[in-house]
């Protein structure tokens, strides 16, 4: 109990910190929200000092100390009040967020747990049958992979198999003549879409997840506990999985917790190629704009999901490991 408690204070702490800086580092950009909308007005001549001022108030262009900003900020998250975005005015944050958030959790969820289930599963038999082609074959492979970024993987995938091929679309989350609706028809058209995307996260991540757990699981082998089941006769899978692996996986769950925390801001490089209108996509456009609300309300999001994924993994540590709660 003591132990879960000092890791929900920390939480808090932390969560507090991020918070502020939520609220200061848009503000310490160059700029403001104001100044493209101005950029546009410029163009047939002078802007007035009181034009300017109605661009600004009709955005909503927060003014006042940094003190009292602050507070009112704090007063709108804790009712998660994050106002009208500035890029798609007049829309709410809220909104915007609500119709991007399910591309990217079902997206670039689904891959990320795939990813991890499946490169600890072929870590796991690389290690146990190290010396044989089923080590050396995922090893290679896993090396070669992982040395790829994700954008040269996305414009790889996106010139191969969409412009040059044509198998599959090449931009959106569905057809521009559907409309989203819980139909198989429609369900089938946005699948199709998101393999291109999935399978640009999934070949960059799933080296990463082999060669970590092969080289975990090397290591657990060689614990005498592991060796004491061998003499005991048990079955080789019964010792690979039950004893040398479920040891092995900790340290990577540590790992799979910021994987899985950092789903929700989805993946910037790929939604952009793509034009897969996730939350990385609407981050982009916020961060390009200076919009502030938008900004903030989805750093937060993402901040408090890297922060309740962790403190979830803190927790998991401490029954499987009940060393850590010492």
């Amino acid at each position: 109990m003591r132990y879960a408690l000092r890791k929900l204070g920390l939480l808090l702490l932390t969560l507090w910190a991020a918070i502020t800086l939520n609220f200061a580092l848009p503000r310490l950009m160059p700029g403001s929200p104001a100044d493209a909308a101005i950029a546009k007005l410029s163009q047939s001549g002078p802007v007035s000092p009181a034009t300017r001022a109605a661009v600004e108030a009709q955005l909503g262009v927060p003014h006042g100390s940094w003190w009292s900003q602050y507070t009112g900020y704090l007063d709108n998250v804790l009712h998660l009040r994050f106002g009208v975005s500035y890029t798609f005015f007049p829309q709410p944050v809220s909104s915007l967020v609500s119709t991007a958030l399910p591309w990217t959790l079902v997206m670039v969820g689904l891959v990320t747990v795939a990813a991890f289930v499946l490169g600890s599963l072929i870590g796991v038999a690389a290690a146990w049958k190290r010396g044989t082609w089923l080590d050396s074959l995922p090893t290679l492979a896993g090396t070669f992979l992982s040395a790829f970024p994700y954008f040269w993987t996305a414009l790889l995938l996106l010139f191969a198999v969409g412009y040059l091929l044509g198998w599959l679309p090449t931009s959106g989350a569905y057809s521009p003549a559907a409309t989203p609706t819980w139909s198989w028809t429609f369900l089938g058209d946005a699948l199709n879409h998101a393999i291109l995307p999935a399978a640009t996260i999934l070949i960059t991540s799933l080296g990463g997840w082999i060669l970590g757990m092969r080289n975990t699981m090397i290591g657990t082998l060689g614990e005498d506990y592991v060796t004491f089941a061998e003499a005991n006769g048990l079955r080789g899978r019964t010792v690979a999985l039950r004893y040398a692996a479920r040891n092995a996986l900790l340290p990577g769950l540590t790992g799979f917790g910021m994987a899985l925390g950092g789903v929700v801001g989805g993946s910037l490089l790929v939604e952009q190629v793509f034009h897969y209108p996730g939350v990385g996509y609407l981050l982009f456009n916020a961060v390009t704009n200076h919009d502030f609300p938008l900004m903030q309300a989805l750093f937060l999001m993402i901040t408090v999901s890297v922060l309740c994924a962790n403190f979830a993994v803190d927790l998991l540590y401490g029954v499987l490991d009940p060393r850590t709660r010492r």
